[in-house]
């Protein structure tokens, strides 16, 4: 057999495992200030992947080192609206000595391939690839032009990576109407004869925001009225503290009404207690969905010990809900007070569709071909993705890299956090999900 023979041999589930693999291994943990390694060089590797098949992939670099990955494939029908996949290369980053296995070694154990980024997202970059050089090794066209992209920055908003190419680049997505990328199409296993798979539908909007507050500088010995430390976390505390109102949106109204029915109860979203308590290991990822939320993550203040600083600073990451960012603000600036500036280091919006159309259509239909338990339904994202960007050029966004997984994995508890890892046999199930996926839509 000839090179060229094996080579076509390959399929995309032989590969898949390694292509995640080698995804991990790249560091491309994102700081968010550009002081981490970039995504440059799995960029360039993810570029020589789609080379060897016969694409054009062409890189972008929005400052050194940061770099997105994009090429178009030729559908049989190029009339036809255009369908967008697209992943991003960065990661969040992770100490080595709170893991199990390196989190960047893409060891595998446990049936599992471990590291930053199994789950969020190399797993979806990985089956991306795997399905592309598959289909296109064998000669299998798609039925409509596919533009597949590897973006820089999603984790920290995505300004040098989606941002940077829909307001600099827009005709690489010339024709796209459509898109699917990460967090949806991952099992939840009711019982035996039940599994729902939650496509994202909805994401809720963000403020990542600074609060400031000025006081008066002093002497660390002296009676003091007007200490910016002792305002502002006063004002952090009242925030952390809060419990804002249930909003329920459209998306969650038929998440909650879906699960309901499979689990044979009503679910109360007034009720959230027991509601969640009902969710399992998914309860995490829906609870803040039922609401806004407002965390404080960083205090900054002060320079030596028996100094009284002029100015204290914190940071919040505000998260809201689809319709309701105004109320946001609102509850946010009354609990802030009037002595707290905040300004935003990041935002972006809320973005929502709806659940039909034939594109849901073809995801409920090549999940059912490889598990017949399989049922589609919708749910909000609590987190963003790169959706937002992209809602600007008009393509409707939907959370889609298949992942059959077992039970006890808390899936939800993987992103960005410690010991990441993904099923081997849950990047196979993908890989034959979106192949036939690509068929059916």
């Amino acid at each position: 057999m000839s090179e060229t023979d094996t080579a076509r041999s390959v399929t995309g589930e032989d590969e898949v495992v390694d292509l995640c693999r080698e995804l991990i291994r790249f560091d491309t943990s994102n700081y968010g200030d550009h002081s981490g390694p970039g995504e440059r060089k799995a960029a360039e590797w993810v570029a020589e992947k789609l080379a060897e098949v016969g694409l054009e992939p062409k890189i972008y670099e929005s400052h050194p080192g940061r770099a997105s990955t994009v090429a178009r494939i030729e559908g049989e029908d190029p009339s036809r609206p255009a369908l967008l996949i697209h992943g991003h290369l960065d990661v969040v980053p992770a100490n080595a000595v709170d893991w199990t296995h390196h989190p960047f070694s893409g060891e595998i154990a446990d049936g599992c391939v471990w590291g930053r980024g199994a789950v969020d997202m190399k797993d979806m970059d990985a089956m991306t690839l795997a399905v592309v050089r598959d289909r296109l090794r064998s000669g299998r066209r798609p039925p409509r032009d596919i533009v597949v992209a590897f973006l820089a920055d999603e984790e920290a908003g995505g300004t040098y990576g989606a941002r940077y190419l829909v307001d600099h680049h827009p005709e690489l997505f010339e024709g796209v109407t459509e898109a699917i990328s990460e967090v949806g199409g991952f099992s939840f296993t009711v019982d035996e004869q039940r599994r729902l798979y939650l496509i994202q539908t909805a994401e809720k909007g963000m403020h990542w925001m600074k609060l400031t507050v000025a006081g008066t500088a002093g002497h660390g010995s002296m009676i003091h009225r007007d200490n910016a430390i002792t305002e502002l976390s006063e004002a952090v505390a009242r925030v952390g503290r809060h419990t804002f109102p249930v909003r329920v949106t459209k998306t969650t109204r038929a998440f909650l009404d879906e699960l309901g029915d499979a689990l044979g109860t009503e679910l109360d979203p007034e009720d959230m207690e027991s509601t969640l308590a009902k969710l399992g290991g998914i309860a995490k990822l829906i609870g803040a969905t039922l609401s806004n939320t407002a965390n404080p993550t960083q205090l900054t203040a002060g320079y030596k010990v028996n100094v009284i600083p002029g100015e204290a600073t914190a940071h919040i990451d505000g998260r809201f809900l689809p319709g309701h960012e105004e109320e946001f603000l609102a509850d946010l600036d009354r609990l802030l007070g009037p002595r707290v500036r905040r300004e935003d280091v990041h935002a972006d919006k809320a973005v929502e569709t709806t659940f039909d159309g034939a594109l849901v259509e073809a995801m409920q239909a090549a999940l059912l071909a490889e598990d017949p338990t399989a049922k589609a339904i919708p749910y909000m994202l609590s987190g963003g993705t790169d959706a937002k960007s992209f809602d600007d050029l008009g393509i409707r966004g939907f959370g889609f890299a298949p992942l059959k997984l077992p039970p006890e994995l808390d899936f939800a508890g993987m992103f960005h956090g410690v010991d990441e890892r993904v099923p081997v046999d849950g990047l196979q199930f993908g890989v034959r999900v979106l192949d036939r996926f690509i068929d059916a839509s």
